[in-house]
């Protein structure tokens, strides 16, 4: 059921692992991933996981729910190693459910091996009717079972050599983390759609769907693994393969414009920073006479204290939330849905009151969050509403590791900005346009994936719409 309260893009997934040449206790490892997963807690809300070895087996605890409901100090004191690897998920490929939880472990003929994945194989049905031909069994719906059986075709190589013949096979978005028995593991995809970094904690290398997650351990951000790039790190430390280079780059946009943690650096970019050159270059687009600048917490935030500055109105808190209400609320009538949005968001009715509003939020999808917050905003005595909006019309679905809707429940698909308008309440609606977007941040349409907005997708999407 489609919950009005979480109608935004959903990342599938943050991924992080963690290599100890000498931890201090047996579950250090362990406690660091936890730590580094609780950072990315907002890539996946589904299921949590850690996967960790002591040099001789690898050892997994999986389960539904946050990483708080999943993990605890009792679970962390039986994951003993040097070696862990840690995940959230969201699911777009597979299922939700405890059996396409991941980490996933795997026994194949050179020992055991855990995968934690973040995106989407767009070569999902090819390669699994290929790998069932050759004999292989499925216990899962996800895509990274596929990698792992891709892996297991070629037991004799090196890890490394294994899956860089594995990616001449792997169409899409990927960051994954592998852990071996006695490695750690990290590749990304040819375009460098979906995210990965590497850190160093005390002379013991880190990596990460995000820079945030260093800050939280303690570890210091070297750099972004470079599109392409199989990182190895074990005793001998950190060796760096690069394979097939892609003509361009198609960094995820989104990252930027909602996904990511704002203290994360991501690709050379601040996600703070960028978002505030986002919502000036939104004022530089609109000249809305008003009274002041609100935001659509926590998410629009920081792009309207840069239309706020862009623009020279007072930014003010217009829209206060409550950040303790549960993920999956749901909303049998109509009294309850507008029920459901106060409970996550109520108007600051001094602010607002008599006041000509401008509301920027990152994005709208459906709209459905958008109209209840424009009629929140009126009954608490607004004047006027104007939405702007940090990122272009969202008209087209995401194949590469996103949780987007059909087509044909996109709003912006749908409707013209002034039909959008209408349909929330609000007296005007804006967004930032793609040339603004992509000047904002400093690069191109060449740097960026933004198929999202404009329908160009950086790699073919035939098999994933088959399914």
């Amino acid at each position: 059921m489609f919950n009005e309260l979480e109608e935004k893009f959903k990342d599938e997934c943050g991924v992080f692992g963690i290599y100890l040449n000498e931890p201090d206790s047996r579950t250090d490892a362990a406690r660091s991933t936890f730590y580094g997963v609780y950072a990315l807690q907002h890539r996946g809300q589904e299921s949590a996981g850690i996967a960790v070895s002591n040099g001789h087996k690898i050892i997994l605890h999986k389960n539904m729910g946050l990483v708080s409901e999943v993990i605890n100090s009792e679970v962390v004191d039986e994951l003993e190693g040097n070696i862990a690897i840690g995940h959230v998920r969201y699911s777009t490929t597979g299922e939700s459910g405890p059996l396409n939880a991941q980490p996933l472990v795997f026994h194949y003929l050179k020992g055991m091996i855990a995968l934690a994945h973040n995106g989407n194989l767009t070569n999902t049905v090819e390669l699994r009717k290929r790998l069932a031909t050759y004999g292989s069994v499925f216990q899962t719906t996800t895509d990274t079972e596929i990698v792992a059986n891709l892996l297991a075709r070629y037991p004799q190589d090196e890890i490394e050599d294994a899956l860089a013949k594995c990616l001449v096979d792997m169409k899409g978005a990927f960051a994954l983390v592998i852990l071996t028995e006695d490695s750690l593991v990290g590749v990304r995809d040819q375009m460098g759609i979906r995210p990965l970094c590497i850190g160093i904690l005390d002379g013991n290398y880190v990596l990460s769907s995000e820079s945030a997650a260093f800050d939280t351990i303690g570890a210091e951000f070297i750099r972004d693994v470079e599109p392409g790039e199989i990182i190895v790190i074990n005793k001998d430390g950190m060796k760096s393969i690069k394979t097939i280079d892609a003509p361009k780059t198609a960094h995820c946009v989104f990252e930027y414009i909602y996904f990511a943690r704002p203290d994360s650096v991501i690709d050379k970019l601040n996600v703070y920073k960028a978002r505030r050159e986002v919502g000036k270059q939104l004022a530089r687009q609109n000249n809305i006479d008003a009274d002041l600048v609100i935001s659509v917490p926590d998410s629009g935030t920081a792009a309207a204290l840069g239309y706020a500055e862009g623009s020279g109105l007072p930014f003010q808190e217009g829209l206060m939330k409550n950040r303790y209400i549960g993920r999956t609320f749901i909303q049998p009538t109509q009294q309850m849905r507008e029920l459901g949005v106060r409970l996550k968001l109520n108007p600051v009715y001094d602010v607002v009151e008599g006041k000509r509003i401008i509301m920027v939020d990152d994005s709208i999808v459906r709209g459905t969050t958008s109209k209840n917050l424009v009629n929140l905003l009126r009954k608490a005595g607004a004047k006027e509403v104007h939405m702007m909006v940090a990122s272009p019309p969202t008209k087209y679905p995401c194949y590469y590791g996103v949780d987007t809707s059909r087509r044909e429940e996109l709003i912006a698909n749908l409707m013209t900005n002034e039909e959008i308008a209408a349909h929330i309440g609000a007296d005007s609606l804006n967004y930032i346009d793609l040339n603004g977007l992509f000047a904002a941040l400093g690069n191109d349409e060449n740097y960026f994936c933004a198929a999202c907005f404009s329908g160009n997708y950086p790699i073919g999407t035939e098999s994933i719409e088959e399914e």
